[in-house]
């Protein structure tokens, strides 16, 4: 060996221990190792939608100088909060003139003193590009859990609704005009029950908090529940979680589209296409409960859409295909059964269509796809006329539940479902 080779080696040795030494030395906060950090986790959110058929909801046809000011229903708390809007259906860009934060007193009224405005990458007012969402700058802020704030978008430009929620089951109230994101009261010209641009609040909370996403139709979007109360099956959900200490860092994210599908457009987009935006992107997302499919095979038998006719063994493959992408990002899936809707409008219930959903309902519970299995079908069905809703828990269009019938929904899902690993 000569003298060369062996400096070589000297020098190599030197610099790598340098090298260890510095990298000993580094705060861990510096790349973020071994941090015992809080986390971002969704408190609330709600799925956008191209305008819809004047049938699912009638919406206003532009904004014009107004301030939309809208409640959400939290479900976790946090300590900071971000604020998500979207722009991801819109075609032109969405000028935003200010946006604010408040706690909700009543009405259109916030509490005075709690507002706080939010900045974008440090702005004030902005603009966000067609197709793209935008999360505020995190500020301090108190979020309640199962509790309301309130959240002011103010629209200087005259803006169509192109991203938007339809069927909120929360009133929207829209001011006359000028910009009120500030104001304790704020004049109302019109009021909604849809929700625009605003799809989402993001909460810092304890490291072991996470979010069950409730992917589904109508009946996870709360159709025909009480507006203003709060009584769809995941808020109901969500107050289980929060009575409880050991799932109170649970929180429960509202993706349910009415009139949503697996494997077509009507209104959505379908469950397929927006799996990775609302599901698989949810922050915090470690559980998944399902319930889609009934839109499949009611929507089939309807004028118009006969084209669009389904077989239970489609439905399922729809379902499998959902299930694979989800268990590859690492989250667990929980299938729910397809709940009765005999007696609903003509042609969206027929015996074929019937057959459908009980062969479904059959592969969701025996197939072993699901990582368990929330049998909705079971809690709400009349137990002397199973094709039917039990009339208690039916909202009177014999496929929706009321209040009582999204309570017992929410009263049968199994809180061990959603116990950490190391519990």
């Amino acid at each position: 060996m000569n003298w060369l080779s062996v400096n070589r080696r000297t020098c190599f040795k030197a610099a790598a221990s340098l090298l260890f030494a510095t990298w000993l030395a580094l705060p861990a906060v510096a790349g973020g190792w071994d941090r015992d950090d809080d986390r971002w986790v969704g408190t609330w959110s709600a799925s956008p939608q191209h305008a819809e058929p004047p049938f699912v909801l009638p919406t206003p046809a532009q904004f014009d100088n107004q301030t939309i000011r809208q409640v959400v229903h939290t479900s976790i708390a946090g300590r900071k909060v971000r604020v998500r809007l979207s722009n991801e259906l819109g075609t032109t860009p969405l000028v935003i003139g200010a946006v604010t934060i408040a706690r909700h007193r009543a009405g259109a009224e916030i509490v005075a003193g709690s507002d706080q405005p939010l900045r974008f990458s440090g702005r004030l007012s902005f603009s966000i590009p067609a197709g793209a969402p935008a999360l505020s700058d995190p500020i301090e802020f108190d979020v309640p859990a199962v509790g309301d704030v309130v959240v002011s978008v103010y629209l200087p430009k005259p803006t169509e609704p192109t991203t938007f929620h339809s069927l909120g089951v929360a009133t929207t109230y829209v001011s006359t005009p000028g910009d009120y994101s500030g104001a304790v009261v704020m004049p109302t010209a019109s009021t909604t029950l849809s929700s625009f641009f605003v799809t989402g609040l993001t909460v810092e909370a304890g490291k072991r908090s996470a979010a069950i996403v409730a992917l589904g139709d109508s009946i996870t979007d709360g159709f025909a529940s009480t507006p203003d109360a709060n009584r769809r099956w995941p808020n109901l959900l969500a107050q289980r979680l929060q009575a409880h200490r050991s799932t109170a860092h649970l929180a429960v994210l509202n993706q349910g589209i009415s009139g949503n599908r697996t494997l077509f457009d009507v209104i959505g987009p379908n469950a397929q296409a927006r799996l990775d935006r609302d599901v698989l992107n949810a922050p915090g997302a470690r559980f998944v409960i399902f319930l889609e499919g009934i839109n499949n095979i009611g929507f089939s038998g309807i004028p118009g859409l006969t084209d669009q006719v389904v077989s239970a063994d489609d439905i399922i493959a729809g379902h499998r295909q959902i299930v694979t992408r989800i268990r590859e990002r690492g989250l667990k899936i929980y299938g729910a059964t397809l709940t009765p809707f005999e007696g609903t409008f003509p042609g969206y219930y027929t015996p074929e269509g019937e057959v459908k959903r009980q062969a479904v309902n059959h592969w969701i519970r025996t197939s072993g796809a699901f990582d368990a299995v929330i049998d909705f079908d079971r809690v709400v069905r009349d137990p002397t006329h199973p094709t039917r809703m039990l009339p208690a828990y039916d909202s009177g269009d014999h496929l929706h539940p009321n209040d009582a019938g999204y309570q017992a929904m929410a009263n049968a899902i199994d809180l061990r479902l959603f116990r950490d690993d190391d519990d």
